[in-house]
């Protein structure tokens, strides 16, 4: 009896691994073409059973914990090497896999956390785990092909020369537009205020992210 249970959860941890080779390309194609569509077939499936959501995507979290561990396998193939004159901290944190995943989810997990705030300190909404949830779904969706870019464009640019240098900044150039003028639609969108309004609050947001991000990385430099 319990060998069959163990089969069967077996079957069904296959079945998943082999939708992602699908779902996995098919929802990045989604997000990076129609971004907002995306995001609102998100909010839809938040509104659904638990049983029924994303029967035909990725959700948002599991989209972008994927996406890390392909930018960590990218780094590890392509032998991208620890920063020069690491401290104890960040070799702890780049000597591992695991380690490095979980920091890279830490990073790249602010983004949406703090754009998701921001849109609900303007809309006057409290903030709880349930309102919380389902724009910061919509907003791991932007953070999938993000993170993947800004991954890839370090990576070129960690291997030296002018012609890695120069693709991956251009890479970084443009998954940075793309996020910008993604979250100024959306804003703009949900909370009913001018393009103007929301670039100015697109832009705090973001700041405020990278600011976080900062104060994590700057102890993993020095400790």
């Amino acid at each position: 009896m319990d060998l069959l249970k163990i089969l069967r959860s077996f079957e069904e941890l296959l079945f998943e691994a082999m939708t992602w080779l699908y779902f996995y390309p098919r929802t990045m194609l989604r997000i990076v073409a129609r971004p907002l569509t995306a995001m609102a077939y998100s909010d839809r499936e938040e509104g659904q059973p638990e049983d029924q959501r994303y029967d035909d995507a990725l959700n948002p979290p599991v989209l972008l914990i994927i996406t890390l561990v392909i930018a960590n396998l990218i780094g590890w193939a392509t032998h991208s090497p620890q920063p020069v004159g690491a401290t104890p901290l960040a070799k702890t944190i780049f000597g591992s896999q695991q380690n490095l995943l979980m920091f890279r989810c830490l990073l790249f997990g602010l983004t949406p956390l703090v754009v998701t705030l921001t849109l609900l300190r303007k809309d006057g909404v409290a903030v709880s785990r349930k309102t919380l949830r389902r724009p910061f779904y919509a907003q791991c969706y932007l953070a999938a092909p993000t993170s993947l870019a800004l991954s890839l464009g370090l990576a070129a640019v960690q291997r030296g020369g002018l012609a890695w240098t120069t693709a991956g900044l251009a890479v970084i150039l443009a998954a940075t537009a793309w996020l910008v003028l993604t979250e100024v639609r959306w804003l703009a969108r949900r909370l009913g205020i001018s393009r103007l309004a929301a670039t100015v609050t697109a832009l705090g947001a973001l700041a405020r992210a990278a600011c976080y991000m900062l104060l994590i990385l700057v102890p993993a430099a020095l400790l």
